[in-house]
């Protein structure tokens, strides 16, 4: 018997789901929540880096809702980053707040985790200390490179916060 006609291909129907139909723009009612200026703004993004509290280990990463970014990284909600399952619990090492939008945030990530990258590390068995020392030169080559000034003329202010960090 061939392999194919043990396990023939099954085509699985795709049902997609019926769109609902749209409403009208505007009430003439006057409700207030149809009124797209009272629609609230969309959270600000930020960068984070955390770091394991079992191995020498960081992560950098994107989110606009940290608290339940960091409880899906540390499995307590679904969702987290493949790369930190291994180094549970993870705690916050430096969070970078203020991006308008996700594609500046991203661009920054991307930047900070290419220059981390290719940065020489030290030939030493690596210690916490020394792997956050590389992610922060790495950001302080990162804030040269990127034009701040553009960010801020945006209405936000990009804020650089180091709650474990601080006195490497």
């Amino acid at each position: 018997m061939s392999l194919t006609a043990a396990f023939r291909a099954a085509k699985i129907p795709r049902i997609l789901p019926s769109k609902p139909d749209k409403a009208p723009a505007a009430s003439v009612s006057g409700d207030p929540s149809a009124d797209p200026a009272n629609k609230k703004a969309a959270p600000p993004w930020c960068v984070y880096l955390i770091a394991s509290s079992r191995i020498p280990r960081t992560y950098v990463g994107v989110t606009t809702d940290f608290p339940r970014r960091l409880r899906q990284h540390n499995g307590e909600l679904k969702g987290g980053a493949k790369a930190t399952c291994a180094g549970s619990p993870w705690n916050l090492a430096c969070l970078i707040e203020g991006f308008a939008s996700r594609s500046e945030a991203c661009e920054f990530e991307s930047k900070w985790k290419n220059i981390s990258k290719k940065m020489a590390r030290k030939r030493n068995e690596p210690s916490m200390k020394s792997v956050l020392q590389h992610r922060e030169a790495a950001l302080s080559r990162v804030e040269t490179s990127i034009d701040f000034s553009q960010l801020k003329s945006n209405g936000t202010q990009v804020e650089v916060i180091y709650p474990y960090c601080t006195g490497i």
